[in-house]
């Protein structure tokens, strides 16, 4: 039977005022106490609820949760990818998960209409973000910053058709990087490029390359045709090859080509950017393909894309067709879009696909029957008695304030078995155990849950011999 507390809002207002009606009146008389009373109430308030018998309790479309296992091997992802950013020099930064739709507008292309536009709030016509890449153009702009080197990891939303078994969401994880300004030509995309050869390496997700691209080169080559009609049909069959800085310099020489100056321009700084990737040591890892073609319209120069070569790191995997698993490129004129005056701030940057990387992980662990700790825990405090909860509380506020993880099992008189198995199935390493033997001598016993070995240690020396065993560890 529901308990008057639970009672809420109107319900109870209403109880209140039946309460307080004349002993002979008719509702008092129709229930015999006050807790039928409140039990009609309740039940008249749930009623609306249980008519709803066709509700389905899912995650919208394109959505999903992430168990503690799931989060686990999300962080550590992230871990690899932030530290990469930070070990480069990044800034940390983040932005509204919602922007003024004008700002989004006309920056996307034909993927405009992937945005998700938001009910007028106050006057204002608002948008999710698309990525992570527009707001920060706009910020660039808003605060007049010349230079910058960034990243950003964040959530952005997208109305595609979401396909989960290639790690495609609505909702989704982006980690970005990007370097702002004006600088000599090349050295910032070579370090974007050397950040995705390292922090791909850093995920072992298997063997992979980068293919790159220039967009002007394409655009003069492909799409405009600047060259004589017999020229241009020649030149076109190098859209079908890919190589490294042999094949930029096979068409940096190619007599067909001086005849156009821009195209000129882009093979010159692909191939001074190949001379750097090589002093980076990743020019192995970095093809030239003039088929690449992003579809962001932002871009102006050098575009990139990492895929996954379908060789599985081990020999039980099955090849996981996930697409790019990173991309980027320079987008010299976004930043102008938002400035009154035009003012341009030369941007190139990468972005990290976490959902695709994560999607090859979980895959990995589910063939493997990879076990996974859910939590970080180094110490759990137990007793095989009763009445020892005062001392475990003073034990584990002892082990928390030397900034050490412990937990322990929440009742006063817990059965040391439970405990035990507690530790194993999450994989604490560590017991301390006492008990009227351990205070009558002034010991705690200290227990390996592997070896399950027990040690009596003194009370006052326990704190550093738990920091000296886990340092070992």
């Amino acid at each position: 039977m529901p308990q008057l507390g639970l009672l809420r809002g109107r319900a109870w207002t209403v109880l209140l005022g039946q309460l307080r009606r004349p002993p002979g009146s008719v509702c008092i008389r129709a229930v015999r106490s006050h807790s039928q009373v409140a039990e009609a109430l309740f039940a008249s308030q749930l009623k609306p609820h249980q008519e709803k018998s066709n509700f389905i309790i899912k995650t919208p479309k394109g959505t999903r949760d992430l168990s503690p296992q799931q989060m686990v091997v999300r962080e550590k992802i992230l871990d690899v990818i932030v530290s990469c950013f930070k070990r480069h020099g990044a800034k940390g930064l983040d932005t509204p998960a919602f922007e003024l739709k004008e700002m989004l507008t006309e920056k996307y292309g034909e993927d405009s209409g992937l945005i998700y536009d938001l009910k007028d709030q106050g006057g204002e016509l608002l948008s999710l973000r698309y990525d992570l890449t527009v707001p920060f153009a706009r910020y660039l702009a808003m605060n007049k910053v010349k230079k910058m080197k960034r990243y950003h990891v964040g959530k952005v939303w997208r109305r595609e058709s979401p396909t989960k078994v290639q790690g495609r969401y609505r909702e989704f994880y982006q980690c970005d990087f990007d370097i702002a300004g004006q600088f000599d030509p090349m050295i910032p995309d070579a370090e974007c490029l050397k950040i995705m050869c390292e922090i791909l390496s850093g995920l072992q997700l298997g063997d992979f390359l980068i293919k790159i691209s220039w967009k002007d080169v394409r655009h003069e080559m492909v799409v405009k045709k600047g060259l004589a009609p017999e020229v241009a049909d020649q030149i076109g069959d190098y859209v079908q090859c890919h190589g490294g800085i042999s094949l930029v310099e096979q068409m940096f020489q190619d007599p067909r080509l001086s005849q156009n100056k821009q195209v000129l321009e882009g093979l010159g700084d692909l191939k001074l950017l190949f001379e750097y990737l090589t002093l980076f040591g990743v020019a192995e890892k970095v093809s030239f393909d003039l088929s690449l073609a992003r579809g962001l319209d932002y871009y102006t120069g050098v575009i990139y894309e990492a895929v996954l070569l379908q060789t599985p790191v081990h020999a039980k995997e099955e090849p996981l067709n996930v697409g790019s698993v990173a991309a980027g490129g320079r987008y010299d004129g976004l930043v102008g879009m938002f400035d009154p005056r035009g003012h341009k701030v030369p941007c190139v940057g990468l972005s990290i696909g976490v959902e695709r990387i994560f999607s090859i992980l979980e895959q990995r662990m589910k063939t493997f029957g990879e076990k996974i700790r859910t939590t970080e825990t180094q110490v759990f405090v137990a007793t095989p008695q009763k009445n020892f909860l005062q001392e475990r509380l003073k034990l584990i506020a002892e082990l928390w304030d030397a900034g050490i993880k412990a937990e322990l099992m929440y009742k006063n008189n817990p059965k040391l078995l439970p405990q035990l198995h507690y530790c194993e199935n999450m994989g604490i390493p560590l017991v301390v155990i006492t008990g009227e033997q351990e205070l009558k001598e002034g010991v705690i016993t200290l227990r390996s849950v592997a070896s399950r070995e027990e040690v009596a240690i003194k009370r006052e020396n326990l704190v550093a011999e738990i920091q000296k065993r886990l340092s070992e560890s």
